[in-house]
């Protein structure tokens, strides 16, 4: 089946190599322009648009594809029987969208309609869903709004982080579109209402819907006055970006574990050791305040609920650094408090 492949960042090289892998004849690639990045700010290419190049097919790069009926007139001369889209980052026009004659079809990162739009995987952990999953869906103008063609769903761990469940789900969007080419080739051309009627895909509806909204800056900051595990799972949905600060510096915290007794069984046996623990100045110290240090584990401290393990963070312009590394090179003692920007002032 001839593809034209429409994606950006790595989240979508596993499905590219994919359908390449499978034998598809891949038509060309359509990739958002480069963009400015690192401390010199020098144009650095997507990763999809770095792979297309190593695999000598041409490449696309509208800045507004809705905009540029060039490029459109120039995708529909391809000659594609089919768009796959993985994580472009853009909506597709009607007028794209009607282009190829077995329709376009998207590899979400959700079980839809749960987490429509731009950040399924980072909200999923942030709201602490119990599981995600992928769905193959047939593309329609609305945002995320198609019929599902293939779904399949995994667990999400307590400790899992967004840069880990995007792996396993990059990997599973790949191996459900890899499913559903011969399904979509096999249905043929036509009416697309007649074409999805042999395919069987499932309509979505509005229960349970939900939008996954582009995060804000404001979003990564810590706010140590939530509970433990609402702290903990934005650390994990955010990886590796939310942050608090230490003496006037950004602090990234990369992993932290909720020493909440009822999710004991699913913690580190480190942290579930500390579960219960009376921490004797957890009653009165401010949120963010260091309760103890526990060597070759890390630092508990308090929020608005039950104390947060931090296991693993990274200072501004210093590598990460966990467990005994993390203490020494934060110079922590109990009483300091993270989120203040004069933290020795606050020790108790």
């Amino acid at each position: 089946m001839k593809i034209l492949f429409w994606g950006t960042p790595a989240y979508a090289v596993a499905s590219l190599d994919a359908l390449e892998a499978a034998g598809h004849t891949l038509v060309g690639v359509v990739s958002q322009p480069d963009r400015r990045r690192g401390r010199g700010k020098a144009l650095v290419a997507s990763p999809v648009k770095a792979r297309a190049f190593e695999l000598g097919l041409p490449v696309f790069t509208p800045e507004r594809i809705r905009r540029e009926l060039h490029t459109q007139a120039q995708l529909a001369a391809l000659g594609a029987d089919a768009y796959v889209v993985v994580a472009f980052g853009q909506m597709l026009p009607p007028a794209v969208l009607e282009q190829p004659p077995l329709g376009c079809w998207n590899g979400h990162g959700s079980l839809l309609p749960r987490w429509r739009g731009a950040a399924p995987i980072q909200w999923s952990l942030i709201e602490g869903d119990s599981h995600t999953g992928v769905g193959i869906m047939a593309m329609e103008p609305g945002l995320d709004t198609g019929p599902v063609l293939l779904e399949r769903a995994i667990p999400i761990g307590l400790l899992e982080n967004a840069s880990e469940l995007s792996g396993r789900l990059s990997a599973l969007t790949a191996e459900l579109l890899v499913e559903a080419m011969p399904r979509i080739e096999a249905a043929g051309p036509g009416p697309e209402a007649e074409r999805l009627a042999r395919l069987g895909v499932r309509p979505q509806g509005e229960q349970g819907l939900t939008l996954a909204r582009l995060l804000s800056k404001e979003d990564f900051a810590i706010d140590w006055v939530q509970p433990a595990l609402t702290i903990h799972r934005r650390v994990m949905g955010l990886h590796p970006g939310a942050h608090t600060s230490w003496r006037d510096q950004r602090l990234r915290l990369l992993a932290t574990e909720p020493l909440v007794e009822r999710l004991a069984d699913q913690l580190s046996p480190e942290a579930a050791a500390l579960c219960g623990r009376s921490w004797p100045a957890a009653g009165k110290a401010a949120p963010g305040t260091v309760l103890a240090l526990e060597s070759g584990v890390g630092a508990v401290l308090a929020t608005g609920g039950c104390p947060l393990l931090v296991r693993e963070a990274q200072l501004a312009g210093r590598t990460a650094c966990a467990a005994q590394a993390l203490l020494q090179q934060l110079g922590l003692q109990p009483g300091d408090r993270l989120g203040s920007p004069s933290p020795g002032l606050d020790r108790q």
